[in-house]
């Protein structure tokens, strides 16, 4: 039996994602767009982890471990970018 609770947790983040998108677009400066980019990034990826569980099926956990391989080298790539002002 599905827990209750996980489409609630997947509802919730989708509202947490929403706001982040606000938050991006919103955002007075670039770190303020990198974190709410950053945060919706998590939030999908727990959102995939959480589908993953509702349906039973584990292959998912591979899908979202490598999306959260490919945002973290993308979030460090930016930092590297508006440090020195150019990514290579």
């Amino acid at each position: 039996m599905v827990d209750p609770m996980v489409p609630w947790c997947i509802a919730l983040m989708v509202t947490l994602s929403l706001a982040a998108v606000y938050r991006g677009v919103r955002g007075p400066r670039t770190e303020d767009r990198l974190v709410a980019v950053n945060l919706i990034c998590t939030d999908t990826v727990l959102i995939v982890i959480l589908l993953a569980y509702l349906r039973r099926s584990f292959m998912f956990l591979d899908v979202a471990l490598v999306y959260a391989l490919c945002s973290f080298l993308a979030t460090v790539a930016v930092l590297k970018g508006l440090r020195r002002g150019r990514l290579s």
